[in-house]
Order: C-alpha cells, then sequence, then structure tokens
C-alpha cells in the first residue's frame, strides 16, 4: 500500500519525501517497528513517541507521521499534521480497508451500563441470526474467538484490526464499548458509528491522566453524537441535554421517569426460586412485557437501551424476550445457582458509588438478609475503604470482609481500614482473610430468603499479591466451597 493512499482522509503537510513510498506496516509502538513501516509518532502521558524517530528509522522505518519537529535521516519521508492519534485512527482504517464500512457499527458510552447492555444486544442479535462481534470491557468477541480486554476501548489500530477480523469471518454488526478516554483520544475516529448511545453519567474518571473537571468528562462522552447516524439516549439522567449538546445525529430516547419515545412502566420486582428479575410494560415506539432475568433499576435500564437499539434491526419481540431471559454477563449481577433457597451473585461493585448502587437495589427485594462479602485492594485510596465498609454496614445485614487484590500490602491491614468503616454503621461484620474461606462460611450460614452478593472482583480471574498475579476466580472459588460443605457431610439449604 503507498502512503499517499493511508493519508487519503486526513489533512496533512508533506515535509519532506514522498507519498509514493511503498508501506509494509504501519506501526505506532516503536518495539515493533519493521522495514518498510511507516511509524506514528505518539505522544503519550509518559512518553513521546517523537523521540524515537532515529531508533525506527534505524529499523527500517520510512516514513513518520509527526506533529512536532524531530531530528532525522534526510531519506526518510515526514508528513506533518495537527494531532497523531486522529491520523493513527484514519490510517488504520485505511490500512484495513475501510471495515467498519460493512458493519452496523453499535457505541455505547455511559458512567454505568454499558457492559451488560453490550451484552444484551449481543444476545438479542445473535438470536436473531445476525453474527455479532463485541469490543469490551471484559473482553473483545469475534466468533469463537474470545480475547481478553486490556482497556475498555483500545486503540484504533487494534479496533481496527479487530473489525477487519469480524468481517472476514461473516459477522454483520459490532458492538462497541465506547469509554470516555477512547473518545477524548481519538481511538474510535475514523469511521462513523451507525448507532451512538447514551446510557448515563456520573462524576467519575476525573484525575491528572483522565479528565480534568466533570464538564470536560461530559464533552467528551458527546462526542460519540457528533459521530454517529442514529443517536439513542436515556431521557431520564439530568445530564442529557449537557452531554448531548451540538449534537448532530437523529436522536431517539428512552425512559422510565421522564417523557420518551420508548419507556418502561407497570415495573415489578420478581424472585423465583432464588433468582432475581424485573417484568415491565414496555410504550411508545414498542408495546410488549419484558421479563430480565436479572434484578433492579439498572437492569430495567440496560434492557430498554437493549431493545432501543434492537428495535432499528426489525427482530421479533419473541427473538428479543427470549435472548434476555438468556442474558449472562461476567461479573454483572451474575447469578449463581447454588440452591432455590438463597440467592447468590457475582458483581464488579469495587467503589463506594456502585456498591451503594448495588446493595440498594437488592434491599428492593426485601430478602430476609441482605449479606455482603468484599474486600478493597492494597496500594490504593483507604477513604474507599472506609466509605465502602460504612456503605455496606449500613444496607447490608452482614458483612464479610475478606482479601481482595493486596498487591502490596499486608491483608490484615487493608481488612483493619474496611472495619474502621464498618464499625460505623450498623450491621453486624466477620473478617475472613481467605476468600475462599470466606465464600465458604456464606455458604454455609446462608438462611432461606437471603441474598448473598460477592462484590469486587466481578470478570476479574486473578489476586494479585506482592506483584505476581494468581489465579483465582470467584466461580472455582464457589465450586471449591460448595465441594468441602458436601465432603464433610454438611447440606446446603
Amino acid at each position: 500500500m503507498l502512503l499517499g493512499e493511508l493519508l487519503e482522509k486526513i489533512e496533512y503537510k508533506l515535509v519532506r519525501g514522498t507519498l509514493d513510498t511503498e508501506i509494509l506496516n504501519l506501526v505506532y509502538d516503536s518495539r515493533k517497528v519493521t522495514e518498510g513501516s511507516v511509524f506514528v509518532c505518539i505522544k503519550g502521558f509518559k512518553i513521546n513517541g517523537h523521540d524515537y524517530a532515529k531508533e525506527v528509522i534505524a529499523k527500517g522505518a520510512k516514513a513518520l507521521i509527526i506533529s512536532e519537529e524531530v531530528e532525522t535521516e534526510s531519506g526518510v519521508t515526514l508528513i506533518k499534521v495537527e494531532d497523531t492519534r486522529l491520523a493513527l485512527a484514519c490510517m488504520s482504517a485505511a490500512f484495513f480497508g475501510y471495515p467498519a464500512e460493512k458493519l452496523k457499527t453499535i457505541g455505547i458510552t455511559g458512567t454505568k451500563g454499558k457492559t451488560t447492555t453490550s451484552y444484551m444486544v449481543r444476545s438479542i442479535l445473535e438470536n436473531a441470526g445476525l453474527k455479532t462481534g463485541l469490543i469490551g470491557t471484559i473482553e473483545v468477541i469475534i466468533g469463537d474467538e474470545v480475547i481478553p480486554a486490556a482497556n475498555t476501548t483500545p486503540e484504533s489500530y487494534q479496533i481496527q484490526e479487530y473489525l477487519a477480523k469480524m468481517v472476514e469471518i461473516g459477522c454483520k454488526c459490532v458492538v462497541m464499548e465506547v469509554s470516555s478516554q477512547g473518545l477524548k483520544l481519538h481511538r474510535v475516529a475514523g469511521f462513523t458509528f451507525d448507532y451512538g448511545i447514551f446510557t448515563n453519567i456520573e462524576p467519575d474518571h476525573i484525575g491528572p491522566d483522565e479528565h480534568k473537571d466533570f464538564e470536560e468528562y461530559m464533552e467528551c462522552k458527546g462526542m460519540l453524537f457528533k459521530n454517529c447516524v442514529t443517536g439513542i439516549a436515556n431521557a431520564d439522567d439530568p445530564h442529557m441535554k449537557e452531554v448531548l449538546r451540538g449534537y448532530t445525529c437523529k436522536l431517539e430516547t428512552y425512559g422510565i421517569d421522564r417523557q420518551a419515545d420508548l419507556m418502561a412502566y407497570n415495573i415489578n420486582l420478581h424472585s423465583r426460586e432464588g433468582s432475581l428479575g424485573v417484568t415491565y410494560q414496555l410504550k411508545g415506539l414498542l408495546d410488549y412485557e419484558v421479563y430480565v432475568n436479572l434484578p433492579g433499576k439498572f437492569s430495567i435500564y440496560n434492557s430498554l437501551t437493549a431493545i432501543a437499539i434492537c428495535r432499528h434491526f426489525d427482530i421479533h419481540k419473541e427473538e428479543v424476550l427470549k435472548a434476555l431471559t438468556m442474558v449472562k454477563v461476567k461479573g454483572r449481577v451474575e447469578p449463581v445457582n447454588i440452591s432455590s433457597k438463597f440467592s447468590m451473585m457475582i458483581d464488579y461493585a469495587h467503589n463506594a458509588m456502585s456498591l451503594e448502587s448495588l446493595l440498594t437495589t437488592l434491599k428492593e427485594y426485601k430478602p430476609k438478609r441482605l449479606v455482603c462479602l468484599f474486600g478493597c485492594g492494597g496500594n490504593r485510596s483507604k477513604l474507599r475503604r472506609y466509605e465502602m465498609g460504612e456503605i455496606s454496614s449500613n444496607l447490608a445485614d452482614l458483612t464479610v470482609v475478606t482479601s481482595d487484590n493486596p498487591r502490596f500490602e499486608e491483608p490484615e491491614d487493608i481488612l483493619n481500614d474496611v472495619i474502621t468503616g464498618v464499625k460505623k454503621g450498623k450491621g453486624e461484620y466477620i473478617a475472613i482473610i481467605d476468600r475462599k474461606e470466606a465464600i465458604k462460611y456464606c455458604i454455609e450460614n446462608a438462611r432461606e430468603g437471603d441474598v448473598i452478593v460477592l462484590a469486587g472482583k466481578g470478570h476479574e480471574d486473578y489476586q494479585e499479591i506482592k506483584g505476581v498475579k494468581y489465579k483465582m476466580d470467584e466461580r472455582d472459588l464457589i465450586r471449591q466451597a460448595v465441594e468441602e460443605i458436601k465432603a464433610e457431610g454438611k447440606t446446603i439449604i
């Protein structure tokens, strides 16, 4: 491929060299440069790609994409652009043959709900016979291939490579979680989404390496709605208009409390043989009853969002309803079937805001007891430990304090910090450092009508201790605990 072909949708200045340079590889990591590469100099938070100009030329780079001056040999082509991250996104799309144009692309942004909603959408589309890829926080799914995710939204080159693979195996659609960082850093530039979705927004991801304030966070979320054909937004979110300011897409809304194009009403919470779920009626653009085998108001919003998206694919309601009963998202109020007498679930809630939301939701089911097992990570804010301890003690009847990722701290010290917060609440508590033993305690001592939530680890399958990640999946810990209880001749109610 000629360099000029990679640059066809970019504004640039040819500083030196020729656009007729044959390019064999597109690279933004200096370690991956090979003979015939074009190297895009990305200026990151800690490393500036421009500093590696001489190194990549020595490795065989034939062209450099720059946004600031570099010292180079005269035989190398230099292309200057305003923003090298944006250039990388557009060049990546060209390098892989614009795969997004061959797919129906669905981008979901918001503080909460992205992961569960994306799995719901994929479940509905796949159930209707539309082969659908997924790019998200937990994993990337391309047909039978499942790739663990490093970031919610990968770098633009990686996204385009994934999209190209999806096209190659016959995918018709892709659903993608789109983070504010992904938008800010142009990771999803280079193509236009068919559908852009806004779930909700709360103050989050604000700090030196993310967003300077809530206003910037909202502004970055809103970038999606200047880069999609149809926008679908949560009308109940108080910041919706600010997030969507200046939107250029056709807009639809959904909600529960405020007037919207698609609404849920007649909401009922259900507990069936240890399984928690919700039913509601749709009105507006659609009219039928929905049952979701996941608990709480957030499950209504997530499913309502998924239905609002999939409505555009003319999928029959029976297929939608069937898919929603089958959805199971790893680590997101993920039900674990041990007994019909009590409910157990795994959830990723790992900060005060998410834990409070989760426990408040579960209390609405009026359990006999609400039991919350969680720990806090080491080398992180102590304030988070105090807050989570107090929240759990105020909302749960029993808090089981255990270990999470101690990292370079002693687990006992972390537990003591959590207990400081727990003691400010009114609930009972017990501390068991070993997570498997803590889970075993919850199962052994479960009472009929209990709701037990294992919080904090969610989809993670490791425990980090002293710089080493050891395999630890809560699903395995639950299985081991159950086997031990039975081996000891004890019964589970």
